[in-house]
């Protein structure tokens, strides 16, 4: 099968080596942006894919089993989401969860566990419902074996009472590529693909929208805006006709657009029909302009029977943490606070206009579906810090 079957985002602290160990995977460094390479921090959603291979007995990723020399054949592809592990990016990494299977909790072994975002991190995973999960003790050739095993000490005790409880800790020196076959058999082991219906009409989160011309193009040679991200149902066609909702504001209102689906792409092949699974690339007949530096992000697209309502305010059923980064003690909501909202691949500021139940009116409008979960961020003097979820009522 030439598209990835599954999503796995890969998360953690600022530095911790969750690009390093994509690339060590696939080969491919998914910091791209040149503001990346200048900072050299993630700072966009990275993708980048790998084929997990079996020579019958053991699982590797490589053309030849490593253990016994045998040729191996293709288990599956997976596709990788490399969030941002910044503080003040904690909304790209939440928004990067809507489209995750599972995921690769990263933890550098030179430091102490918990890191603030390795903390928060995982507590945004257990809000979204991720529960596939494998932690990866990287950097393990920068520490002697006693501060190794008291690293590890450390993670299981983090672990503890979380959604990654029991998980397997894989030890690894990424930047050498070292032991990132036994992620793989992790992987394998641990992260299962998702039972999918095909035949449901089709739903995509867009977690990314370019335009691929390059300045100075004729007009006639123009090639239509491109939307990314992944199928959470159904499948897309070469030649289908879609809806983006919300869409694009016009004069302080958001109009739905819909298109035409020119080409797909993914792994860095053309298909003709896309499946949920993997991260796809989806070439459109729209306007460029249109999708130009992830304009479209955090809309929904697909069959417009089944996506969900365009909602300018939304009325939840609040969850709060007991606790969060930089909060001792996290206080009720409060009237006319305002909030940072995400939703899908959306990300948004909410403000409380009602307690009772809690109501908030939105900044930018959302598409959310009722019982769905969307994760709630406070302001702690200048960072916005998760301190909740909320599901849609």
């Amino acid at each position: 099968m030439e598209q990835a079957e599954v999503n796995i985002g890969l998360v953690g602290h600022v530095d911790h080596g969750k690009t390093t160990l994509v690339k060590a995977l696939t080969g491919q460094w998914t910091d791209t942006h040149s503001e990346e390479l200048k900072r050299g921090i993630t700072i966009r959603l990275g993708y980048a894919d790998v084929a997990i291979k079996t020579c019958g007995e053991h699982i590797t990723i490589r053309d030849k089993c490593p253990i016994c020399g045998k040729k191996t054949r293709l288990e599956r592809r997976v596709a990788f989401v490399d969030a941002p592990g910044h503080e003040t990016l904690m909304a790209v990494m939440i928004s990067g969860s809507a489209i995750m299977d599972g995921a690769i909790l990263v933890i550098a072994a030179n430091e102490p566990c918990p890191q603030p975002q390795t903390y928060e991190h995982l507590t945004a995973l257990g809000i979204m419902g991720i529960k596939n999960i494998i932690v990866v003790q990287n950097k393990i050739d920068l520490v002697s074996k006693e501060e190794a095993m008291e690293n590890y000490r450390q993670i299981r005790q983090f672990l503890k009472g979380t959604v990654a409880e029991g998980a397997p800790i894989i030890p690894v020196a990424a930047h050498r590529a070292i032991n990132v076959d036994a992620v793989a058999e992790a992987i394998e082991k641990h992260i299962p693909t998702p039972k999918r219906d095909p035949k449901k009409p089709p739903k995509m989160y867009v977690a990314r929208s370019f335009d691929v011309n390059k300045p100075g193009t004729k007009p006639e040679k123009l090639i239509g805006g491109i939307i990314g991200g992944s199928i959470i149902q159904g499948k897309i066609k070469v030649g289908d006709e879609i809806e983006i909702r919300p869409g694009i504001q016009k004069n302080d209102k958001y109009k739905p657009i819909k298109t035409k689906v020119v080409g797909l792409n993914t792994c860095g092949k053309s298909i003709k029909e896309a499946l949920p699974g993997g991260l796809i690339g989806v070439a459109t007949e729209l306007d460029p302009s249109l999708t130009k530096t992830d304009q479209l992000v955090g809309n929904v697209a697909g069959d417009p029977n089944v996506l969900p309502p365009v909602m300018h305010s939304l009325t939840l059923k609040v969850k709060l943490m007991e606790r969060a980064v930089g909060i001792e003690k996290v206080e009720p909501l409060k009237e006319r606070e305002a909030l940072v909202i995400n939703a899908g691949t959306a990300t948004t500021i909410g403000f409380v206009t009602k307690l009772k139940p809690v109501t908030l009116t939105l900044k930018r409008p959302v598409c959310a579906a009722r019982g769905s979960r969307v994760a709630i961020s406070r302001r702690v003097g200048n960072r916005w810090r998760l301190v909740g979820y909320g599901e849609v009522q």
